[in-house]
């Protein structure tokens, strides 16, 4: 199989990165194009890819992965919609754009799976949703599941969910990442080490998400557990809830899901 990825960005890396570190490398050639040519470049270094104009790509590769803007979508569409023949399999990680507008611009025939990772897929601890056009077949979307495996889970998913998805879990890391330098910086203020302090919080909240998947325990009854009456946590919980953290991040996922729709739209 030979594969093509147009749109040379951290997404991509993300993709490719996990791709390879499967035992047995799933396709015999990597084609790559992005309108950066530096980026690009970048891409034939890392994954010993091949450089090459859209329409050639298209033309060459078997299954092909796009990697560019929501806005950028239309463009590249157009500028090589020739190229697509049915029985060629795109997988579009383009946030908010709607299968059925991408199928619009191209042959009848394609095979369409619509993505949205998130940036952890980089250290193989990614998760995927999946949702497949009108037309793929089960075997073309386990084939694309099986190219992602490397890149951690994969979850399907309803096209309509995706909004939700891309809000949740895709733009999810940043929000994690925001957490733990306000929980590392809190720290160093009430006297800790920087390192000790990042030690603290890193191993907290990965023994917290290892305890959640192991038990199945909904967050609030383990939450409990750790709130004795009167105590240290029960104290700071309140101060959360009293400085409107739940409220924050209710109206933030909000703003991504409704930001993913208009993306969609223009």
């Amino acid at each position: 199989m030979i594969l093509g990825v147009i749109g040379c960005g951290k997404m991509a890396q993300a993709i490719l990165t996990g791709i390879q570190k499967q035992n047995t490398c799933p396709y015999s050639d990597l084609l790559v194009n992005d309108i950066d040519d530096r980026q690009a470049l970048t891409f034939v270094d890392l994954f010993q890819a091949t450089n090459c104009d859209q329409i050639d790509l298209v033309s060459q590769s078997d299954l092909v992965i796009l990697a560019v803007k929501p806005h950028q979508v239309s463009d590249v569409l157009n500028h090589t919609a020739a190229a697509w023949k049915p029985g060629k399999i795109l997988v579009s990680v383009a946030a908010g754009v709607r299968t059925g507008v991408i199928l619009s611009y191209l042959p009848a025939g394609l095979k369409l799976v619509r993505i949205m990772p998130n940036l952890p897929a980089l250290v193989g601890a990614g998760i995927v949703a999946v949702t497949a056009a009108e037309g793929t077949e089960e075997k073309d979307l386990r084939l694309v599941e099986n190219l992602l495996s490397g890149l951690g889970k994969t979850v399907r998913v309803e096209e309509e969910k995706m909004d939700a998805v891309t809000a949740v879990s895709g733009s999810g890391p940043a929000y994690v990442m925001m957490v733990v330098e306000a929980m590392i910086e809190a720290g160093v203020q009430i006297g800790l080490d920087w390192k000790v302090a990042r030690e603290l919080v890193l191993a907290t909240i990965s023994g917290s998400i290892a305890m959640l998947e192991k038990t199945g325990q909904h967050p609030a009854e383990l939450r409990n557990q750790v709130s004795s009456p009167g105590g240290t946590t029960i104290a700071a919980v309140k101060q959360l809830e009293e400085q409107g953290l739940r409220s924050a991040f209710f109206n933030a996922i909000e703003k991504a899901y409704q930001r993913s729709i208009q993306l969609g739209q223009k």
